[in-house]
């Protein structure tokens, strides 16, 4: 049994959190945040494949393979990426520091960044800032993490779900950051996951990366992967559940599921609200492919659709140009036949066998909506895929023209 819960009583047994400012955004906003377990928690996660990687995504991979966490130290305003040498000092400084500041053992500590790439850290701030930071910490301190790890994000990203497993409530808690950069391939993206469930290691990474598929490597914005992109999943064990080790026996098979639904909802719920915010974002695009020859030929086809600048633009004009659609699918690499080709804008046809519909007047009333879902059906097999994408506006330029300055 799974409920959703609405993001107002923020808590997750033997979890605190902050979120503050220590000068390294130029707004003086909150920019330094700190998860911490009270005790080392089961800890999966999941990275960018971009071959340029930042010097706190290189740290983390390092240490996850033990399999254990008890703080992540997070700072925004600044990448701390393409930095060298220096840079990956400054990453192994602040999780050194952290674990210092808080008493716990070495290599327990796992550090992300975002913001500009290619400067380095102020990490004398960041040494400053990360006693106040401890001291700062709270069973409550969830919404001043999320503000701590934001950079151009119009509003923050929380999901929360509660459960049952084992006849023992367990909760599922989710934070993330990211409007622009963003198409995920394991934008910047980060996302940061607490949970009391009692779960194998294992376990946690098969469920997470079966989550991170279906929900942050399913949305874009602009088709650009960070050199930042983390998603990372503590489990705590608080709950006090009989450990879930995967799919065994019926009640262990039964445990794992609803874990895994809880752990997907609040993904998909974060990447639907980087999706939303989508810097400038004014539509919220559901692009969804049936009839491919398999599963693989569906995602490049609603990947390409989706990433389509023309296409994008042509939602935030509000233009019915199905004409771009047709002309992304046939550029995707995968064998389609264009007599068999359907689409619709919601319920409104405007291709039918590949050739216009004749709906002009019903679908451009349609574009004009701020949720479209755009099913694109190939005939040709079982093949199903579903990508979920933004507009591309006037902001969205501005905001990026700018970035830096």
């Amino acid at each position: 049994m799974v409920k959703t819960m609405k993001p107002s009583n923020l808590s997750i047994t033997g979890f605190k959190t902050a979120g503050i400012a220590c000068g390294i955004k130029k707004d003086s906003g909150k920019d330094l945040a700190l998860i911490y377990s009270e005790i080392p928690a089961v800890c999966a996660g999941v990275f960018t494949k971009n071959k340029i990687k930042a010097a706190p995504v290189l740290l983390d991979m390092q240490r996850i393979k033990k399999g254990l966490c008890q703080a992540v130290i997070i700072n925004s305003g600044n990448a701390n990426a393409c930095t060298g040498k220096q840079g990956f000092k400054d990453a192994k400084a602040m999780v050194e520091m952290t674990e210092k500041a808080l008493g716990i053992k070495k290599g327990l500590a796992f550090v992300s960044s975002t913001g500009v790439i290619g400067q380095n850290l102020p990490i004398d701030r960041i040494e400053q800032g990360i006693p106040k930071l401890v001291l700062s910490l709270s069973s409550k301190g969830w919404n001043d993490a999320v503000h701590a790890i934001m950079t151009t994000d119009a509003f923050p990203k929380i999901a929360i779900e509660k459960g049952k497993i084992d006849n023992k409530e367990v909760t599922v808690l989710g934070i993330a950051k990211g409007a622009g950069m963003i198409c995920p391939n394991m934008a910047t993206m980060l996302s940061f996951i607490a949970t009391d469930v009692n779960i194998e290691r294992n376990v946690l990474q098969k469920s997470l990366k079966t989550a991170v598929d279906n929900s942050f490597n399913s949305i874009t914005v602009d088709g650009d992967t960070s050199t930042n992109d983390t998603v990372l999943v503590l489990a705590n064990g608080f709950a006090g559940n009989k450990k879930i080790q995967g799919q065994g026996a019926r009640g262990k098979g039964q445990d794992y599921e609803i874990f895994c639904k809880m752990l997907e909802n609040v993904c998909k719920k974060l990447a639907f609200m980087l999706v939303m915010d989508g810097e400038g974002a004014t539509k919220f695009l559901e692009f969804k492919i049936t009839g491919a020859k398999n599963k693989i030929d569906a995602k490049k086809i609603a990947e390409t659709v989706a990433n389509s600048l023309l296409v994008k633009t042509a939602f935030f004009g509000e233009d019915a140009n199905w004409g771009r659609i047709m002309a992304a699918i046939g550029r995707a690499g995968v064998d389609v036949k264009e007599e068999k080709i359907n689409i619709y804008f919601n319920d409104v046809p405007v291709v039918i066998k590949g050739q216009g519909a004749n709906k002009e007047k019903e679908a451009t009333k349609t574009v004009k909506q701020k949720h479209i879902c755009i099913r694109i059906e190939l005939g040709l097999g079982k093949g199903i895929a579903a990508v979920w994408a933004s507009d591309l506006s006037y902001e969205y330029v501005k905001i990026n023209a700018s970035y830096r300055t």
